[in-house]
């Protein structure tokens, strides 16, 4: 792809795998919308660690026992604490830990004022985003501090509604306009890169969405999350089992290395498609594939796996989940958190 990379070609699939930290940042954008005004539980908290460490050891065990990979003490132990992965950037390790920070979270955004929400929120895209956009400027991004700070927006926008953050169609628009900027961004930095021979790192044409914190990685988010949220769109089942099943897409398709190996290498051969006449639609046929088994197979997961279980836990262990609730109200009591 940067042997030729201001080709149609090089240029639908710079475009076409650009947008993930833009989908994470959705994601996050989601919890802090509704949480912010709710808490945590036992019950949610296990419900979210057992689907990671289930897809962690699953797809672990099924890989081992095809043949597809060797077995290995550290691999064994990894997949059964997925959480020791301690890099700082790795969403589905930091997503639980900042779960646990929410109630803290609650606490300061619920104690503050509207002002000073919003010069946080300022103070920290100003540093946090903007600045570390600014090419040779860059900042390490912590995720969990990241996650806090999407959580500082998606609150204040919940509570602080405005004819602005309620205009569906002008951010729409704002979603279209800065989609088109942050593509336009990744061919700039292409075009750039490729005329001062810095083409050999990877991630220099994202440099604008290459990371949860990125500028247009940011506005994208926000704008489109905004459109979203404002759509009158009728309750629908469907909407909402394809919902609640995007979490185990990412760990599905995306968690294990050696899922990334046999997947997108060895079984779909993304690298061998790329002069191919099908390039385009074997791109998109393998996107939606991917993304409606993995549904599916989170689907009876949730049917088969986390109902029954949940189902038990709620009857033999309701006491136990009602004294840690209790523990949890208490601390948020001394908090002063609603």
């Amino acid at each position: 792809m940067f042997a030729e990379p201001l080709s149609l070609r090089s240029a639908f699939m710079l475009l076409f795998g650009a947008w993930g930290k833009t989908g994470i940042n959705c994601f996050v954008l989601i919890t802090g919308y509704f949480m912010c005004k709710s808490h945590i539980t036992a019950r949610k908290f296990l419900k979210l660690v057992l689907e990671i460490c289930f897809y962690s050891i699953a797809i672990y065990l099924i890989f081992v026992l095809t043949g597809y990979t060797s077995f290995s003490l550290k691999s064994l132990l990894l997949s059964i604490c997925p959480f020791a992965r301690t890099q700082d950037t790795y969403f589905v390790t930091c997503y639980p830990v900042f779960y646990l920070f929410i109630p803290f979270l609650n606490h300061l955004v619920q104690s503050i004022s509207k002002r000073t929400h919003f010069l946080l929120i300022v103070a920290s895209l100003s540093v946090f985003s903007v600045w570390a956009s600014i090419p040779t400027f860059e900042m390490p991004n912590d995720y969990i501090l990241w996650f806090s700070i999407l959580y500082f927006i998606a609150s204040y926008i919940r509570f602080y509604p405005s004819k602005i953050l309620e205009n569906t169609k002008l951010w729409g628009i704002a979603t279209i306009v800065l989609f088109v900027c942050a593509s336009l961004s990744i061919l700039f930095m292409t075009f750039a890169a490729g005329k001062f021979g810095k083409l050999g790192s990877m991630y220099y044409p994202y440099w604008f969405v290459n990371d949860s914190n990125k500028v247009f990685a940011v506005a994208l988010a926000i704008s489109a999350f905004l459109f979203f949220k404002n759509l009158k769109i009728k309750q629908s089942k469907f909407i909402n089992t394809v919902a609640a099943s995007t979490f185990g897409v990412l760990l599905i398709h995306d968690r294990s290395s050696i899922m990334q190996q046999w997947l997108w290498k060895d079984t779909l051969n993304n690298a061998g498609m790329y002069h191919s006449q099908y390039m385009v639609l074997h791109a998109v046929g393998s996107v939606l594939a991917v993304f409606i088994v993995c549904i599916v197979i989170d689907y009876f997961r949730i049917l088969l796996l986390e109902k029954p279980f949940f189902r038990f836990y709620d009857r033999h262990y309701e006491k136990i989940s009602q004294k840690i609730n209790s523990a949890l109200g208490r601390i948020c009591n001394k908090l002063n958190i609603g």
